[in-house]
């Protein structure tokens, strides 16, 4: 066995959002470096399928969760799980999302499609950092979309009480997406952590199929050919995993596996810190002091 090949079995990656889509494409992608991997869904049958298929595809070890991230109990009780099955975290890439063309409440009592792309990977990612620093050299990857260039963090209206639109909440959550990756970055800085996000591309999957908008089941049906396919998503999402040259890398927006300028929104620092202080509040967690972060 090679000695790159030693190294990838002895590296674990956990990957939310992974029954399906770009999430399935990316356990499949890392399964065939020899990773060990943890795979969540919020189906146990289909969960366990899943990671059925990705140790068929040459996973050294895979490890199965089950939690709806849309509750905060559920990424509190994933968390512990994590943390009790796996004594080393190497990557964790934040694949989940949604989008939902109305508005839907969380039990939390929060906007569905804030609380599922944005405030379940801060938190989640919050909850296993300790872990991350300690499996260092480590990744966080959170995956956004270019969509984050149309967002605006509306602090005044953040869960959409008074003016919901189902594109407007998802462009929001993939702002925020971008700005905790670079926040959290910033607050790394000094440590073996890195933190980045990335683009997908338009991907063929069953993406916002259980509150469709018109868009979604008009238009994207005639575009679908012109789509790329989960594997090809998936791609720049396992070279920010795996690339050796991106071991120090941290901070950056990737697309098509090479690095890009975000949005100016996506850049704006004090945007970024307002946003971790507002999420932190809104799962109940202080927002400790950490390497990098002025005190």
């Amino acid at each position: 066995m090679s000695r790159r090949s030693e190294e990838s079995r002895s590296r674990v990656a956990l990957i939310t959002g992974a029954t399906g889509g770009i999430g399935k494409a990316t356990a499949l992608g890392l399964a065939r470096t020899g990773m060990q991997l943890a795979i969540v869904g919020r189906d146990r049958e289909r969960t366990d399928a899943i990671a059925r298929t990705v140790r068929e595809a040459g996973a050294a070890d895979v490890q199965a969760f089950v939690a709806d991230l849309s509750s905060q109990a559920e990424v509190r009780r994933l968390a512990d799980e994590v943390l009790q099955r796996l004594p080393r975290l190497d990557v964790l890439v934040n694949n989940v999302g949604g989008f939902w063309q109305t508005r839907h409440l969380t039990a939390d009592g929060l906007e569905r499609t804030f609380a599922v792309n944005h405030l379940a990977p801060f938190l989640l990612t919050n909850l296993l950092l300790d872990r991350l620093k300690q499996s260092a050299p480590s990744r966080v990857v959170t995956v956004s979309s270019n969509a984050h260039r149309t967002g605006r963090v509306d602090f005044d209206d953040l869960q959409g009480e008074r003016n919901y639109s189902g594109s407007r909440a998802y462009d929001q959550s993939k702002l925020a997406n971008v700005l905790f990756a670079f926040e959290l970055a910033r607050r790394l800085r000094g440590t073996l952590v890195t933190s980045n996000a990335l683009h997908p591309g338009v991907v063929r999957t069953a993406f916002g199929a259980e509150d469709p908008a018109a868009v979604q089941r008009f238009i994207v049906p005639v575009l679908k050919p012109f789509m790329k396919t989960p594997a090809q998503g998936a791609a720049t999402s396992i070279h920010l995993a795996t690339a050796p040259d991106l071991e120090q890398v941290t901070g950056g927006f990737f697309s098509n596996s090479r690095r890009v300028r975000p949005s100016r929104r996506g850049e704006d620092r004090a945007d970024a810190e307002r946003l971790w202080r507002v999420s932190a509040e809104l799962v109940g967690m202080d927002a400790p002091a950490v390497e990098g972060e002025r005190r």
